[in-house]
């Protein structure tokens, strides 16, 4: 028996696709078989399964589950959650692997699936490899057990490990998705008010938009906190390990600005360490790290990717511009959002200013958010190789490490490529608007020497 899987949904750092049209039971099922049998070879033997609130995921998980174990691995079921809490599952219960069935932020219609093997992230050639088993109907045989096993409170717990944070005003908003119920226990236990918006899970996300990294998404809890007068917001994405802030004042905090507080307790405990961010954050940021005493190192953006890093190079902290924040310090190296939240609230007493004077003192610098453009999928990655050959020709000062990264008098430009859509994705930031206007119309002359323009935003 063979299976051919939409070219679409396998994809470098997760599976995703349209539920009934590019995703569906069968390639979950497919799935389970591909990965149990990687894992049997591997020689492991027990899988947790963990899904998020879509309307879409319990039927994925039936798929899924009969795939792992007609391929002869054992399943943990641990039910409804955010991925980090399949993570830890995978981190603390005694099983070789990991499968949260989870949409991740985009729209109602889809699902998917991201992956831990061992203890390490499965992406890239491990995903592909998938598909390859499938073709062939390579899989092995067998007869596993489901058990079922409840983590919620023992995640709960976990976070909460050895808190010594102060009392704050906080907002929550989980915009309808998966970290709802665990957000609820976790304020339960927090010291301070809590008000939470939007915890019941519903995948239809009649709310808004579970995804913290728009601006347009955190309207509700901007209200939330001027209408309270709370301390500062958070939010969460579809899944739970992407977080967003807001200030006191309503101000977003940014990824990357989030990473320069949290790394402050972190760098006191461990000096000297690497703390790593994608090629997407603020210069300030790498500034920040370097004033604390830290060595920061910019990497390529994808949680899988960081993840990697941070086990190479022993970091005890990396972030990403869209809201993951990864902990290895008291953690288990996995970008955790609620975790993430706990550990900001703790920096903040420990540094004993409010989130809004530690916003105030940022460096007033101006940035685009990000632009994305559609382009040919062949073109996509040349594009990028053409642009860093001229502009090292030029003798600019140019940093390869994931797409180009160009540093001038006015500040930074960023143009790469989306590992994951057929689009460019560009960003720039500088002292001042003048600045940002003489960098945009670097990107602008090098995209048009490359036969590109940047036409109208392409959406998510």
């Amino acid at each position: 028996m063979t299976h051919r899987f939409d070219p679409t949904s396998l994809r470098e750092y997760d599976i995703r696709g349209i539920v009934g049209k590019t995703l569906g039971t069968d390639d979950a099922r497919a799935i389970g078989r591909g990965f149990a049998t990687l894992l049997r070879r591997a020689g492991g033997h027990r899988v947790a399964v963990g899904r998020d609130g879509r309307a879409s995921s319990l039927e994925l998980e039936a798929a899924l589950v009969a795939g792992l174990t007609a391929s002869g691995c054992d399943v943990v079921k641990i039910g409804l959650g955010p991925t980090p809490m399949l993570y830890y599952a995978e981190a603390t219960l005694e099983v070789d692997g990991g499968i949260q069935i989870t949409g991740s932020h985009n729209p109602a219609e889809y699902n998917g699936f991201k992956m831990v093997f061992q203890h390490r992230s499965f992406f890239g050639s491990d995903i592909q490899e998938l598909g390859k088993l499938a073709a062939e109907g390579d899989w092995e045989e067998g007869q596993g057990t489901v058990t079922e096993a409840d983590v919620v409170d023992l995640y709960v717990g976990r976070l909460m490990a050895g808190y010594a944070g102060g009392a704050y005003r906080v907002g929550w908003d989980t915009g309808n998705g998966a970290a709802g119920p665990v957000v609820e226990k976790l304020v339960k236990l927090l010291p301070g008010e809590h008000h939470t918006l939007f915890t019941d899970v519903d995948g239809r996300f009649p709310n808004h938009h579970p995804d913290p990294t728009e601006e347009k998404n955190l309207a509700d809890l901007k209200a939330l906190v001027a209408e309270k007068q709370l301390d500062f917001g958070l939010a969460f994405d579809g899944d739970g390990d992407r977080i967003g802030a807001v200030d006191g004042q309503g101000r977003v905090v940014w990824g990357d600005q989030l990473l320069s507080i949290l790394a402050e307790p972190v760098l006191r405990e461990q000096p000297g360490a690497t703390i790593i961010a994608d090629v997407k954050a603020s210069q300030m940021l790498f500034d920040r790290v370097a004033e604390l005493g830290g060595e920061p190192l910019m990497w390529k953006t994808g949680h899988s990717l960081v993840k990697t890093k941070m086990k190479e190079t022993g970091a005890p902290l990396a972030g990403e511009m869209s809201g993951h924040i990864f902990f290895a310090h008291d953690y288990y190296g996995f970008d955790d959002a609620q975790y993430a939240a706990v550990r900001l609230i703790r920096a903040l007493h420990m540094i004993g200013r409010s989130l809004t004077d530690l916003k105030s003192a940022m460096p007033q610098l101006v940035n685009t958010p990000e632009m994305r453009f559609q382009v040919d999928e062949s073109r996509k990655f040349a594009v990028v190789e053409e642009v860093l050959d001229r502009l090292e020709q030029e003798g600019a000062d140019v940093n390869r490490t994931d797409g180009a990264r160009v540093n001038t008098p006015d500040g930074w430009w960023l143009l790469r490529a989306s590992n994951t859509q057929d689009v460019l994705v560009a960003r720039a930031e500088a002292k001042d608007q003048a600045g940002l206007d003489r960098l945009m119309a670097m990107i602008d002359a090098q995209l048009a020497k490359s036969g590109v323009e940047r036409g109208p935003q392409a959406g998510h």
